[in-house]
């Protein structure tokens, strides 16, 4: 059966828009998976550092969001995921520190689910302006289950500055 997912990019280290370009291609290359639509890149300042005096010293986000079509269950979508972060280099130190690749299961069909390691719909998505931008680029009407619509979570977001980087042709 096939499965409608989304998935947060993100990236601030390493050539962050060419770290998103080659996720891009891994994501549709996943099993079962092909990618259906991306957003348009956004660049952004980074959130949630554990000390705030350090997101002065980090470099800014470049972030989007990938509409997936996958007969992958949640927990298998999030190992591939994980599994292309790593071939990115990625290195887990301490939360919210720079990375070369970040994917996440923001939304997977309308499934809600707290299991170790995944909680979907994403637990901080509905509070963050470069999450919510890209995901309504393609996805005008949608909705996140226990929530309610993005557009509305998007306009608590108003003082997160975004600047588009590159348009979907």
């Amino acid at each position: 059966m096939l499965h409608i997912a989304y998935i947060g990019l993100g990236s601030n280290l390493e050539d962050p828009v060419s770290q998103l370009q080659r996720a891009f291609v891994d994501l549709d290359g996943l099993p079962g998976t092909s990618l259906v639509v991306r957003s348009s890149l956004y660049r952004s300042a980074p959130l949630g550092c554990p000390d705030q005096s350090d997101l002065q010293n980090q470099p800014d986000f470049v972030n989007a969001v990938a509409k997936v079509g996958t007969n992958l269950s949640p927990q298998a979508l999030l190992q591939a995921l994980l599994k292309i972060e790593h071939q990115h280099g990625r290195e887990r130190t301490v939360r919210n520190a720079p990375r070369t690749l970040d994917l996440d299961v923001l939304l997977y069909d309308d499934l809600q689910l707290h299991e170790h390691g995944l909680t979907i719909p994403h637990p901080q998505m509905h509070k963050r302006a470069f999450v919510l931008q890209p995901l309504l680029e393609i996805a005008p009407g949608v909705s996140i289950p226990g929530v309610g619509l993005a557009l509305q979570s998007l306009q608590d977001c108003q003082d997160q500055v975004l600047e588009i980087l590159t348009s979907v042709v």
